[in-house]
């Protein structure tokens, strides 16, 4: 896996984190995202995609 050239993604936050709860405001700050329709770019690693699909309602992949 490491031998591969690591795709990159695009990660939009597209909700307010406003009623959410804690562990997946850390979680979006962790992505970087602090503002809503803020767009980062990240390597499609496991860890990353496992954070996606944790606050998958507050977020979509762009690219």
């Amino acid at each position: 896996m490491a031998n591969k050239k690591s795709e990159k993604i695009q990660i939009k936050l597209v909700k307010s984190l406003i009623r959410t709860p804690e562990a997946q405001r850390k979680i979006v700050r962790g992505l970087g995202l602090t503002k809503k329709d803020q767009v980062v770019e990240h390597c499609a690693s496991a860890t990353i995609m496992g954070m996606v699909n944790k606050v998958s309602h507050l977020v979509e992949i762009v690219k």
